[in-house]
């Protein structure tokens, strides 16, 4: 399979099955930066810890550890907030969230893998688009988040039952 079309897959698989099972993308993208932040400020400390807690584990690559730090919030928040979005606008609407969610996790992920494999993508031309489109990704991805966070809340209002 040519690494173009991976990356292409990477890209929309996330909006599409972010899209048909209602998963709340808003909350999964926020993780993905949470992971971004893990990968950033703990990642060479879990694996200077991992190497001398045990000598069998050289097999587990630095590059293991940083893709597990960053897309182990996403994947947890993302069957915490399965069938969670409710409303066919709101289903509609997360699209946007989920796609700038795959876009996050392709720039943020690529990256972090092996040299080899990390060329092979990053040789690609959806790879130029997608790293071009960076700013915008992260910055509109953002911004909409926090938007259906922000209409996602529960209202404050106290309703009172009893008839007057």
């Amino acid at each position: 399979m040519s690494h173009n079309l991976a990356l292409l897959i990477a890209l929309a698989g996330p909006a599409i099955v972010f899209t048909i099972l209602r998963v709340n993308a808003s909350m999964v993208f926020l993780s993905l930066a949470l992971g971004a932040i893990l990968v950033q400020y703990v990642a060479s400390e879990a694996n200077t810890m991992l190497h001398l807690m045990s000598a069998h584990v050289s097999s587990v690559s630095t590059s293991t550890i940083q893709l597990a730090l960053l897309l182990i919030p996403a994947a947890i928040t993302s069957v915490v907030t399965l069938f969670s979005t409710h409303g066919r606008l709101k289903v509609m609407l997360n699209f946007l969230p989920a796609a700038a969610t795959g876009a996050l996790a392709v720039l943020l992920a690529v990256p972090l893998l092996p040299p080899g494999l990390r060329n092979a993508f990053q040789g690609q031309p959806a790879w130029r688009y997608v790293s071009n489109a960076e700013a915008l990704v992260v910055g509109v991805g953002a911004a909409v988040s926090l938007f259906f966070l922000w209409t996602q809340r529960a209202s404050f209002k106290q309703h009172d039952k009893r008839k007057h």
